[in-house]
């Protein structure tokens, strides 16, 4: 016995077989790698969100959700609002019940976190603040939103300084290298309100901007349709062009220096780019314009200590929300605008 015990060859281990994968029709699926599985979520509609349309709800609910799933859902009647079929545009109540069914959405990836510094900076460029809304001096440099390369921009700060916040959301944008001010609404409505008011050109802006050369008495509006269009890199483009939206900006000059003007321009429409194309097609370029001036006159600017494009936007006119107060803000300039004028105020005077 213990003989043919010990002649006995081992057994051979069986190779490991993975679990096999749920078969379709199983009732699981699995969820594709870089996308997380959603179940179903019952939401209470508060009075910020009322009168909204069930299908702009839902976007704001689940960012990230393609428009066509939500349509499609919405269609087949697995969204319900107080346990009843609805349309995409269906207006809501306050304390509405909105069942959203289980959705699959792409994983987010992770992002940079903006660091206490910058959070710091964006906090105190708030210049104006209450329940509905708050209006920050933007500096130069830092995008209004992250996207296009970048990891955040000032939206993103600010939701991350203030993670308690339920809705932060600008109401306009500006470009990443002009400073000043900028509304973010906290509120839905308030952001309805505003934007609104934006459209109906009840909210003035006026920004200042030091354009080259000798601005003409006579220059106070250019009138001029303008046209988005691309470079061949890819880079995004404005252009006066018959073709294009049409587009009004009134000027006034504020001051006048050797080989510089110091404007304000007030945009009444609001074209990407209006003020600094329209600047240029009056034949004054914006100082420090590396898309609409051109390389001799730039190296002229850089040459006496210009760093940054020459607009801030400095002024805004417009009435509250809720309370309707008549409100108009201003912004000063950062040390890199100032120091330019301080300079070509000592050159003008013959001290510099």
């Amino acid at each position: 016995m213990s003989r043919k015990l010990a002649n006995k060859k081992p057994a051979k281990a069986r190779p490991y077989k993975a679990a096999p994968s749920p078969r379709r029709g199983s009732g699981e699926k699995a969820v594709p790698r870089g996308e997380v599985r959603q179940g179903v979520q019952w939401v209470t509609v508060d009075e910020d969100n009322e009168g909204q349309r069930v299908d702009n709800f839902l976007l704001a609910q689940l960012r990230g959700v393609p428009k066509s799933i939500i349509y499609r859902v919405v269609r087949k009647g697995e969204v319900r609002v107080n346990k009843g079929r609805v349309k995409p545009d269906t207006r809501l109540k306050a304390g509405d019940q909105v069942r959203i069914p289980p959705v699959t959405r792409k994983e987010k990836p992770e992002q940079v976190a903006p660091g206490s510094r910058v959070q710091g900076v964006i906090e105190a460029a708030v210049i104006f603040e209450n329940e509905q809304m708050m209006v920050v001096n933007k500096p130069s440099g830092i995008a209004v939103h992250g996207g296009s390369g970048l990891s955040f921009g000032l939206i993103e700060v600010l939701r991350s300084a203030r993670p308690s916040a339920k809705f932060l959301e600008l109401v306009h944008r500006l470009d990443r290298d002009t400073s000043g001010l900028v509304m973010v609404a906290k509120k839905r409505s308030a952001l309805r309100y505003l934007q609104d008011e934006l459209r109906q050109k009840r909210i003035r802006k006026h920004y200042h901007a030091l354009v080259a050369g000798d601005w003409q008495a006579g220059v106070d509006r250019v009138d001029a349709p303008l046209l988005r269009y691309e470079m061949p890199n890819g880079e995004r483009r404005v252009r006066v062009d018959e073709s294009g939206k049409a587009s009004l900006t009134t000027f006034r000059c504020l001051n006048r220096y050797q080989g510089y003007s110091l404007v304000e321009a007030s945009p009444i429409t609001g074209r990407t780019h209006q003020i600094r194309v329209h600047s240029a097609w009056a034949g004054h370029p914006i100082a420090g314009d590396d898309k609409y001036m051109d390389d001799v006159s730039l190296k002229a600017f850089r040459a006496i200590g210009g760093q940054r494009l020459m607009l801030h936007a400095r002024a805004l006119e417009f009435t509250l929300p809720v309370s309707g107060e008549a409100m108009r803000l201003e912004a000063p300039y950062d040390d890199a605008f100032n120091d330019v004028l301080i300079k070509l105020g000592a050159r003008l005077k013959g001290t510099g």
